[in-house]
């Protein structure tokens, strides 16, 4: 983008400011105020695409884990949850590490009471 001067940069923001509705400006005014509020602001760059440790994406990810399942063993909605627990994990949020939590926590549980039946069998 060009560089020009203050005069410049002002005249311009306030073109822009008044070509738009009534009901935009408004917007402007309340959420910034005009002093603040930069038409010119250079674009944000897009996220970058999320890879775990592994290098992987949500995707390769998905897709590892859904080749070791048969098809006859997962749905749609199978595939779905796996994806979301995924992004959920990666993006670190808190429900989802809760879910995984409880999750590796009741397959202890499981493992635990097996054992206990399998001794009790002896």
């Amino acid at each position: 983008m060009p560089e020009f001067s203050k005069e410049e940069t002002e005249a311009r923001k306030k073109a822009v400011f008044e070509s738009m509705s009534a009901r935009r400006r408004n917007q402007i005014l309340n959420k910034l105020g005009y002093e603040k509020w930069d038409p010119f602001q250079a674009p944000k760059d897009p996220i970058d695409m999320r890879r775990d440790t592994s290098k992987r994406t949500t995707q390769m990810l998905v897709r590892d884990f859904l080749h070791t399942r048969t098809l006859s063993s997962y749905s749609n909605s199978y595939g779905a949850g796996a994806l979301d627990i995924c992004l959920g994990l990666m993006n670190d949020d808190d429900r989802y590490r809760g879910m995984y939590d409880f999750a590796c926590w009741y397959r202890d549980q499981l493992d635990q009471q097996k054992k206990k039946t399998d001794d009790s069998t002896r």
